[in-house]
């Protein structure tokens, strides 16, 4: 039914192009001039589109050179399948054949690869011209896809179903045939590296049944090369300086399903760095001042990653020197008697460049300006590598883009360039409902509505609604980034909360307020933020019935018969032994002259300090956060450092008078490629002023849970514990009770993000982690006395009736943990799961081994 088209129409236009010019025209008369152009066969394209291809018109002689080359024209126009030119009288006839036009482009025994991606690759398209040599392009190109992914036995046989009006349906018709893979990878000349490690090098593998996601089984030529260049790198790596591929082979299979890929390669000998050297041109750059920021010294393994890492630390130097444009060259120069490559980074300027304009895409929802004023170059300004750099960081840092990347394109004019910075929006807006349980927290409820980019102006505005276990929160915020279109960021906030800490602290309390915020950039890496509160906070210490002796206030005690005989003698009181012990609350009637009152009665001798923290306060407070970030990224850094120090002064009117302060820094290092570490230091104080003598409860430092893996909410620092003693008096158990905070802390916390070769869409992260630290220091009105009894047989599981003393510990000393953390960014919102293992800590300390939590992000 169909027929092959292009070798028909191949034929024909062979016959036109051999009788290009007709013999009338090439026998025209010297001197004799054309009369009229008439153009014939045409159908679509007009007379004077024909005409204006030629190269001779009414007037011009019968020239055979110039009719002869108005031929060739029309045929590249590619319009025309034949064309003749003929003489009638003075007359230049000119008769043409159009090439077809594709009205649809088909594909038939295509499986593997789908009709959308094979388009992506033809140049053929509906309404277009059909021609034979772009058809068999086509075929080429789609036989190329094939071959890519491992179908070498492919054939592609084009057809045509002839339609009116000259048009045609072109029908690329596919063979696939099998997947050819890749039987086995050998290597020949390796002495230091087996095949094995080799093989892990390259992207090409051996055809392996567990490998049915990945075609990187599949036999590709392009790939090959590409694995040629991956094995130069790794032994270039590793000292090889002369290591070369000699060749890559690939050998057909008997059964031809697969190949064998043979690399014969010469390691040749290993090097090391020798003399290295800074040349510069430059006036305000130093050569010995350069050469120590290169990366590697005279008798390092040599390193080919290490001259392109150098390149790059030494133009950032010149920019930051105020070198815009400068060219690094680096020479190599080999020594094979010393095994040593010499070094020169050879410095000089540049041509200047400036950027001609600065184009945006991507942003469907941010507007531009949005952008534009993260920038750190405007349009006319002198082309700065450093500074396009922070622009990046700086627009990645919004949070608003998954991912932001900046091309330079020549510009209209040699000394121009066209920067393009093109963004991937991300969801920036969130409403969530989660419901979810926390190993901390038990149950929790979360409704949140939030949007970061608020109608693409960067403003962001969150409202939220929150409610576990231990805390309930009630929170709206609102912030404007460019306040008043200047560089100064402004916000509002309002918060209710409720936190029940009985269970830890002994306590609950309710925080209503509403705060105001400014901040400002000092410069590129630095920002100062002012902001101040006002906030009603109420304390409830925890209800709790005590007995006591109405004269004296202290706890009322008992003497009890303990029947020690098996089996009981209750009738013989004589062989009992006599204890004392406090008098339950639920004793009925109670003894003469006693009392049942709460633990924070006035009239309880023992009063808890923490007693003293149960009021209604209002709070003023007044702050600063001074930051300093020099990351080299702001979501995954590799280099660089960041330092904040934060200070509240609460007394600027209100009941509550103290100085808060809190600083922390941390420095960051890639180690290896998908391996991060970083170590944080942070610590902070708090000290009352004025009238107050002792900092409130809820003001106090707690650490634990999130803030200090491997122990359990508030579970280091200052606690109430029950010492329990044998009849010697001799320490035979500590018992924690409620945690009190301190006034100061200290924390060392050092993370390695591990890659775990799981794909990244799948959003699991690992960490292995180590904190230090330690929490403590109260005041003396805040230590109760030591408080000696006897405990309630079955207080404590194992113990019987035993002396005890309740006090408050408070140390200082450190405590570390270490253990993993495995972070996944579920459907359900962010999860993280932590492992952790003590590795020092106080008796008294409330510690966990597991932890799992969930959170909403905003």
């Amino acid at each position: 039914m169909r027929k092959v088209f292009a070798a028909a129409l191949m034929a024909t236009t062979g016959l036109a192009v051999a009788h290009t010019v007709s013999e009338p025209v090439a026998s025209a008369q010297v001197g004799e001039t054309i009369r009229a152009i008439i153009v014939e066969g045409n159908q679509r394209i007009e007379d004077r589109t024909v005409q204006s291809y030629l190269l001779v018109e009414p007037g011009d002689p019968f020239d055979p050179d110039r009719i002869d080359l108005s031929l060739k024209t029309l045929f590249a126009t590619g319009l025309f399948a034949d064309a003749t030119f003929e003489k009638s009288g003075s007359d230049l006839v000119v008769r043409v054949v159009e090439n077809p036009i594709i009205n649809r482009v088909l594909f038939e025994g295509n499986r593997s690869i789908n009709d959308d991606k094979i388009r992506e690759e033809i140049q053929a398209a509906p309404r277009g011209i059909f021609t034979p040599a772009r058809v068999q392009a086509d075929v080429q190109r789609i036989l190329d896809l094939y071959r890519q992914s491992g179908r070498f036995s492919a054939t592609v046989e084009p057809q045509y179903k002839p339609l009116e009006q000259n048009r045609v349906d072109l029908v690329f018709v596919v063979t696939e045939g099998p997947v050819t893979g890749v039987r086995a990878i050998n290597f020949i000349g390796n002495e230091e590296f087996s095949d094995r490690r080799l093989r892990s090098e390259v992207v090409t593998k051996q055809s392996r049944w567990w490998r049915f996601f990945s075609s990187n089984d599949n036999y590709d030529p392009g790939r090959l090369e590409f694995d040629r260049e991956l094995l130069r790198q790794f032994y270039q790596n590793r000292g090889y300086y002369d290591f070369s591929v000699i060749s890559a082979v690939a050998d057909l299979t008997p059964d031809r399903e697969d190949f064998y890929i043979t690399y014969t390669i010469d390691e040749g000998e290993q090097y090391s760095f020798g003399e290295i050297e800074v040349e510069t041109a430059l006036d305000k750059l130093n050569g010995e001042a350069l050469k120590r920021a290169v990366p590697f010294q005279t008798g390092d393994l040599f390193r080919g990653d290490l001259i392109e890492d150098t390149i790059d630390t030494l133009t950032y130097a010149a920019g930051i020197a105020g070198y815009a444009f400068v060219d690094v060259t680096p020479r190599l120069e080999a020594d094979p008697e010393t095994n040593q490559v010499n070094v020169t980074f050879a410095l000089d300027e540049g041509p200047r460049v400036y950027i001609e304009r600065i184009n945006i895409v991507g942003n469907t929802q941010t507007l531009d300006r949005v952008i534009r004023r993260e920038l750190r170059v405007a349009e006319g300004d002198a082309f700065n590598r450093v500074l396009l750099d922070r622009s990046r960081n700086r627009a990645r840092a919004l949070g608003y883009f998954s991912n932001v990347t900046i091309t330079e394109t020549p510009g209209s004019k040699p000394d121009r360039t066209v920067v393009e910075i093109a963004v991937e929006e991300q969801p920036t807006g969130e409403l969530s409902f989660a419901a979810g349980f926390s190993s901390v927290d038990a149950f929790l409820i979360d409704l949140s509505v939030s949007q970061r980019n608020l109608r693409g102006r960067g403003q962001s505005v969150v409202a939220r609604v929150s409610a576990s276990d231990r805390q309930q929160l009630l929170d709206f915020r609102f912030s404007e980034p460019r306040f008043l279109d200047r560089n100064l960021s402004a916000g509002i906030s309002a918060f209710s909360s409720r936190s029940d800490f009985l269970d830890v602290s002994n306590f609950e309390s309710q925080t209503i307020g509403a705060g105001l915020s400014l901040g400002f950039p000092v410069s590129d890496n630095t920002s100062l933020s002012l902001r101040y509160r006002l906030q009603s906070d109420e304390i409830n210490v925890a209800d709790q019935d005590v007995v006591i002796e109405d004269a004296t206030g202290g706890l009322a005690l008992e003497d009890t018969l303990i029947d020690n005989n098996d089996p009981p003698t209750p009738d013989d009181p004589s062989d009992d032994t006599v204890i004392t012990t406090l008098v339950p609350v639920d004793r009925v009637p109670l003894p003469a002259g006693t009392s049942v009152v709460d633990q924070c009665s006035p009239a309880y001798l023992f009063r808890s300090t923490i007693c003293d923290s149960e009021r209604s306060d209002l709070a003023s407070i007044v702050g600063y956060t001074f930051n300093w970030d020099r990351r080299n990224d702001p979501i995954a850094p590799t280099g660089g450092f960041d330092f904040f120090i934060s200070q509240d002064i609460a007394g600027a009117g209100g009941d509550v008078q103290y100085l808060r302060t809190e600083a922390s820094a941390a420095t960051y290092r890639g180690i290896f490629k998908g391996v991060r570490a970083s170590l944080r230091v942070s610590g902070g104080f708090i000290e009352p002023f004025g009238d107050d003598e002792s900092i409130r409860i809820n003001s106090r430092f707690f650490r634990g849970g999130s803030s200090f893996r491997g122990f359990d909410v508030a579970g280091l620092g200052p606690r109430v514990v029950d010492v329990l003693a044998d009849d010697q008096g001799n320490p035979i158990s500590v018992k924690g009770l409620n945690a009190l905070g301190g006034k100061a802390y200290y924390q060392g916390t050092f993370e390695v993000t591990m890659p775990n070769f799981l794909p990244e869409e799948y959003g699991i992260r690992t960490t292995l982690f180590t904190e230090v630290g330690g929490v403590g220091i109260l005041d003396d009105a805040d230590i109760d006395e030591p408080l000696f009894f006897t405990t309630q047989p079955g207080q404590y599981n194992g113990f019987g009736a035993v002396p005890a003393v309740r006090q408050i510990k408070d140390a200082l000393s450190m405590r570390a943990s270490a253990g993993l953390s495995i972070g996944w960014d579920s459907p359900f919102g962010p999860i993280q799961f932590d492992f952790s293992h003590i590795l020092r800590k106080e008796d008294y300390d409330k510690t966990e081994t597991f932890r799992f939590s969930t959170s909403t992000r905003f």
